[in-house]
């Protein structure tokens, strides 16, 4: 979530305590304004950071909001939408398509990460999904190797291997991390042993 000022920190409060301002927050996200739908995604992110079982009932409205052009509107609803995995994962599944534009955005770093995040995130919960997002992380390890966001991104992939993944898919993320746990150097290194240790 991008930094909050003390007026998203009273909204957040507001919005957990309140279910017709949160409510409002989700309404907005499909609001006219670029500006409206940015402020209302970033106290969304917020109050997913505090309680994201709330937002369960809204899973699909932060799906649908993945559409909106602005990179903040996507990587905020990203974010909410990667704690609600815990919660209910099934309506998370709707937000593949949306994760996977994000994730290859060639303008935005924190919106790549974010779809990284989600995608990990939801990849973990079943052998199923481990398949069908596998194709997806993998690429993202392969065009971002070096980029500013992708220490963070291997943190993501570092849960994502003690997740319930298919066989196959253990094997060939083990397989894409061996050249940096052989040839890497200090963190990057490090990470790319831990995922194939995770994953034997």
């Amino acid at each position: 979530m991008s930094s909050e000022t003390p007026e998203d920190k009273k909204r957040v409060e507001e919005a957990l305590k309140d279910s017709a301002k949160l409510k409002e927050l989700v309404e907005a996200l499909s609001d006219g304004s670029r500006r409206g739908r940015q402020q209302a995604a970033k106290v969304i992110a917020g109050v997913a950071a505090e309680n994201p079982e709330i937002l369960v009932p809204f899973a699909s409205d932060l799906v649908d909001a993945l559409e909106r052009p602005e990179a903040q509107t996507r990587w905020e609803c990203l974010d909410a939408l990667t704690y609600v995995v815990s919660f209910d994962s099934r309506p998370c599944d709707k937000a593949i398509p949306g994760a996977e534009a994000a994730l290859f955005d060639e303008d935005s770093g924190p919106l790549r990460l974010a779809a990284m995040r989600f995608l990990c995130k939801l990849g973990a919960t079943t052998e199923k999904r481990s398949e069908k997002v596998w194709p997806l992380i993998d690429e993202g390890i392969q065009c971002y190797h070096g980029d500013l966001e992708f220490q963070d991104m291997l943190l993501a992939v570092i849960d994502f291997s003690q997740g319930k993944l298919d066989g196959s898919v253990k094997s060939a993320l083990a397989d894409r991390m061996r050249f940096d746990a052989e040839n890497g150097k200090g963190m990057l290194k490090r990470r790319a042993a831990q995922i194939i240790e995770n994953v034997a």
